[in-house]
């Protein structure tokens, strides 16, 4: 009894190693296959690909003549961003995994377990930045003013609103940063849709070039070498 036992467990950590290692072989090779690979774009709007070297988030325009971020995402609700914050980053992910893991030294087993399998609710966490440096990790794009109301439709699809379509901000007193804050989200974060995932879905609605699916950001980002 005791051998048969052993022996389906053998053929279980095989068969489960081996879904993972095909989970990570697609993300490679889908990370590579480019969608949109000549975008035509028209140098009117600047957005970036903003990465921390795992998390990606889309960073735009504070305020422009397109739209005014800040009356949906109101500085107040930072801890000292101001009207010298001329960019705003919003990035998508697992609600629980952003409240309670500000670094990855404090990552739960129960957290992680909760995000890959869909079953939590998501967050958007949105940054004020007075400047930019564009590097390896931020990556500028110009695109148009008809791309850029394509983006912003994205993005806002992606907030939870209350009954007069205000942009519901999580109940915390946790900031990254000082101009930082985190609002209910729609969707479920898995293993099949990232943050990084989402940010490949913002490029792709506004016709830029992304990846046919990626979990990560590197794939993103070598499309903007």
């Amino acid at each position: 009894m005791s051998k048969r036992l052993l022996k389906y467990a053998v053929r279980f950590t095989l068969i489960f190693i081996s879904l993972i290692g095909f989970y990570f072989l697609l993300a490679f090779c889908f990370s590579r296959i480019t969608i949109n690979a000549h975008p035509k774009n028209k140098a009117e709007v600047a957005i970036y690909i903003l990465s921390n070297g795992i998390h990606t988030d889309i960073v735009m325009p504070a305020a422009n003549k397109d739209f005014i971020w800040t009356d949906k995402i109101p500085y107040s609700n930072t801890l000292e961003a101001d009207g010298t914050y001329h960019y705003l980053a919003v990035g998508w992910g697992d609600r629980k995994f952003y409240l309670e893991t500000p670094a990855f030294s404090d990552l739960k087993l129960t957290t992680a377990l909760k995000a890959i399998t869909g079953l939590s609710t998501s967050a958007i966490h949105a940054t004020y930045y007075q400047y930019l440096r564009e590097d390896e990790n931020c990556k500028k794009v110009m695109i148009s003013h008809d791309q850029y109301q394509q983006l912003i439709q994205y993005i806002t699809n992606s907030f939870q609103v209350d009954s007069s379509g205000h942009f519901i901000k999580v109940n915390t007193n946790i900031h990254y940063d000082k101009g930082d804050a985190f609002y209910e989200a729609k969707g479920s974060y898995s293993i099949f849709k990232t943050c990084n995932t989402w940010t490949n879905a913002a490029l792709k609605s506004c016709g830029q070039r992304s990846c046919l699916w990626t979990i990560f950001d590197t794939g993103i980002l070598e499309k903007y070498n």
